[in-house]
C-alpha cells in the first residue's frame, strides 16, 4: 500500500517547506527567462548597453530604498501575507511591461518605471521569503533542507534559462515576460497558504524605528555577518554589472545573439543544481570559511567574458562558478539559521540584502559609461579583479575563518541570542567595507541569493533565496 506524500516526506520537509519550494520552482522557471528577456526587450526597442544598465539601476534601486522597511514589517506582520502581496505587484509589473513590449516599442520610461515597481514588491517579499523559510526547518536538518530547497530552485532556473533564451529568439521577449507574470500569480497562490501557526506572536514593540535599531544591533554584533555582507556589496555590484549588462552585449556581438547567452546561464544554473547536491551530503564544519573560499570563482565569467571565450568555455566557467556560490549560499544560510534568534530573522535578513545590493544600482548605471571610458573588455577585467580582491580580504577577520557548525537544536538556541550589551562599534574595515547586490538573476538569488547577480525578476541575491 502506498503511503500518503506527508510520511513519505522527511520529518523537516513538511507542508510549509514544500510550498515555499514549489513556489520558487514556479518563479524561477519564469525569471530566469524573464532575466534575458529584459535586457533584449532594451535591445530591441534601439536600446545600447546604458540603456540596459537604466532599466538594472532602476530595479535595484526601489529594493535598496525599501528593503529595511521591508524587514521590519515582515517581523511584524504574517510572513506568508506580505509574501502574496509582493508577488501580486510583481505579476502586475510584469503583465504590463509584457504588454508594452508586445504592443509595440515602449519608451525607456515606462521599461524603468516597470522594473522599479518590481524591485520594489522585491524589498518586502525578500526579507519575509528568508524569515520564513528559516522558521520552517530544525537545527539539525538546516544546512540539508536547504540545499533541497535550493537544488530545486536552481534546477528550475536551468531549464527557466535556457528555454527563456531560445524563447526570446524564436517568439520575443513580450511574451517570455506574459509567462513571467503568470508565474509570478500561481507563487502567490501557493505561498497565500502558508501556516504561521508555529511562530509566536510578537509583542508590539516601539515602533518601526525601534524594530530597525534592534535589527541594527543585533547585524552589527556579529562580524562574520557585517564583514560579509561588505565583502557581497562590492561583489553582487561588479558580477551583476558584469552579467546582467555585460554579458548580454557580449552575447549580440560575439556569440550570437540570446541562444547562446541562454545556454551559458543554464549552464550556471547547472552548476548550481550541482552545487546544492554536493552541499546536501557535505558539512562543512567551518561554514564560513568553506563559504568564502568558494566565492573567488565568482570572478571567472568576468574574465570569460572579456576574453571573450567561445560558447562552450563560457558554459564550462558559468557550470564552476554556479558549483562554487551554492557552497556558500547554502553554508551562509546555514550560519543565519544558527546564529540569528526567529523573531529577528527578517530585520537581519533585510540588513544583510541592503548591504549587498546596495552598490548595484551604481555599478550597473556606470557599466555603459565605463564601457565606453575603459572598453569592455577592460570593464570586465576589472570587475574580476574587484571579486578576487574583496574576498581575499574578508579572510583576515576571525569570525569568517573560525564559525563552526552547530550539530543540536540546543546549540543553535543557545547561539542564537542577541549580542549582550551595546552593539560593539568595528574599528578595522572588513573585506569591502571600503567599497561599501536576483537578482536574485533570481538563481539567483540570491539570489544573492543566489546566482552570480541580481536578476530582472529575483527573489534574492547572490547566494540568498533566489
Amino acid at each position: 500500500m502506498t503511503k500518503p506524500a506527508a510520511e513519505r516526506r522527511p520529518s523537516w520537509a513538511g507542508r510549509n517547506y514544500s510550498l515555499l519550494t514549489a513556489a520558487a520552482i514556479v518563479t524561477n522557471l519564469g525569471s530566469h527567462g524573464a532575466l534575458i528577456a529584459a535586457a533584449f526587450a532594451v535591445l530591441d526597442s534601439g536600446g545600447d548597453g546604458g540603456d540596459v544598465g537604466l532599466v538594472a539601476a532602476a530595479r535595484t534601486l526601489p529594493l535598496v530604498l525599501f528593503l529595511l522597511i521591508g524587514g521590519a514589517v515582515a517581523d511584524r506582520l504574517p510572513r506568508h501575507h506580505v509574501m502574496v502581496a509582493a508577488n501580486a505587484l510583481n505579476c502586475l509589473s510584469q503583465a504590463v511591461f509584457a504588454v508594452l513590449v508586445i504592443s509595440g516599442t515602449p519608451p525607456l520610461w515606462s521599461m524603468m518605471l516597470l522594473t522599479a515597481l518590481g524591485g520594489t514588491g522585491q524589498a518586502f517579499f525578500g526579507p519575509a521569503a528568508e524569515g520564513m523559510l528559516m522558521s520552517t526547518v530544525s537545527g539539525e536538518q538546516a544546512s540539508r533542507a536547504f540545499a533541497l530547497y535550493r537544488m530545486a530552485m536552481q534546477g528550475a532556473g536551468l531549464g527557466g534559462a535556457a528555454l527563456g533564451g531560445l524563447m526570446v529568439a524564436a517568439i520575443g521577449p513580450g511574451w517570455v515576460l506574459a509567462v513571467d507574470a503568470v508565474a509570478f500569480a500561481v507563487a502567490a497562490a501557493l505561498r497565500s497558504f502558508l501556516d504561521v501557526s508555529h511562530i509566536p506572536v510578537r509583542e508590539p514593540g516601539g515602533g518601526l524605528l525601534s524594530d530597525l535599531r534592534e535589527g541594527w544591533r543585533e547585524f552589527i554584533g556579529r562580524p562574520w555577518l557585517w564583514a560579509i555582507v561588505a565583502q557581497f556589496s562590492v561583489v553582487v555590484a561588479v558580477v551583476g554589472a558584469a552579467e546582467a549588462v555585460f554579458g548580454p552585449l557580449v552575447a549580440r556581438d560575439e556569440l550570437g545573439g540570446a541562444g547562446p547567452w541562454g545556454l551559458a546561464l543554464g549552464a550556471f544554473g547547472a552548476g548550481t543544481v550541482g552545487g546544492a547536491f554536493l552541499m546536501m551530503r557535505w558539512k562543512p564544519r567551518r561554514l564560513l570559511l568553506a563559504g568564502t573560499l568558494c566565492v573567488f570563482p565568482l570572478a571567472a565569467p568576468s574574465a570569460a567574458l572579456a576574453v571573450p571565450l567561445p560558447v562552450w568555455g563560457l558554459a564550462a566557467v558559468m557550470f564552476v562558478s554556479g558549483v562554487a556560490i551554492e557552497v556558500f549560499g547554502v553554508s551562509w544560510m546555514t550560519a543565519m539559521h544558527q546564529e540569528i534568534p526567529e523573531e529577528k530573522l527578517s530585520r537581519v535578513a533585510a540588513y544583510d540584502w541592503f548591504g549587498s545590493i546596495a552598490m548595484v544600482p551604481l555599478a550597473t548605471a556606470l557599466a555603459g559609461p565605463a564601457e565606453l571610458a575603459f572598453g569592455r573588455s577592460a570593464s570586465l577585467w576589472g570587475c574580476a579583479a574587484l571579486v578576487v580582491v574583496v574576498t581575499a580580504l574578508v579572510l583576515f577577520v576571525p569570525d569568517v575563518r573560525n564559525l563552526t557548525r552547530r550539530a543540536s537544536s540546543k546549540e543553535v538556541a543557545k547561539a542564537a541570542t542577541p549580542p549582550a550589551g551595546p552593539a560593539p562599534v568595528p574599528t578595522a574595515p572588513s573585506a569591502g567595507s571600503s567599497s561599501a547586490g536576483a537578482g536574485s538573476a533570481d538563481a539567483f538569488p540570491a539570489d544573492a541569493s543566489s546566482a552570480g547577480a541580481p536578476s530582472a525578476d529575483a527573489e534574492g541575491p547572490v547566494g540568498r533565496l533566489g
